[in-house]
């Protein structure tokens, strides 16, 4: 089964920016390669219990079992050694991944309290854009009864464009809430 987002970003979606941006060619369109969903479990150098539930509840998130990411150095500071597991990422691609999206887009960010849109402004010097979420329960998937505390995570989309204006253009035909950049706005 083909999922709704993709349907709607070949139906839709690339002939309208093939029109907008004047382009000749369907290829010249970006689109998704992957989704990197991250969250970084500092407190579990004291009790791995913490990133056992994380690594629990991103798998009912993206619906695919997280790989646990170990620390690359000691740091004497933060109290890790090297190899200290010190949080999880899952790497969506395919079908998963746009069905990933749709429920970011259009269950988990119209969730947020106070919710204000995104920053039009997280794009990398590669195109892809990063979007940080403070809290795991916007998601339906997680049961906030059973939720041991609030964990959050960075989410990365990775397009195969360069150009951060192509690929700003196809998130918000994809319905990425941005908000309009203000001088007086604070930042998120």
């Amino acid at each position: 089964m083909v999922p709704r987002l993709l349907q709607e970003y070949r139906k839709e979606i690339v002939p309208q920016m093939m029109k907008d941006l004047n382009l000749n060619n369907p290829e010249e369109v970006p689109e998704l390669k992957k989704i990197v969903v991250n969250m970084g479990v500092g407190e579990a150098v004291t009790d791995i219990k913490l990133l056992d539930k994380a690594a629990e509840e991103l798998s009912l998130i993206a619906g695919q079992k997280p790989v646990i990411c170990r620390a690359k150095k000691a740091i004497a500071n933060f109290k890790i050694r090297e190899g200290m597991p010190i949080g999880c990422k899952v790497t969506l691609r395919r079908t998963i991944m746009y069905e990933f999206i749709d429920r970011l887009l259009n269950v988990a960010l119209p969730r947020i309290r106070d919710f204000q849109g995104i920053s039009a402004n997280s794009f990398d010097k590669d195109g892809n854009f990063s979007l940080g979420v403070s809290d795991q329960s916007i998601f339906p998937e997680i049961d906030i009864d059973r939720m041991q505390r609030p964990q959050g995570m960075d989410i990365t989309i990775i397009t195969n464009s360069n150009s951060t204006e192509k690929n700003r253009q196809l998130l918000r035909l994809f319905g990425m809430p941005f908000r309009r950049e203000t001088s007086n706005q604070p930042r998120m």
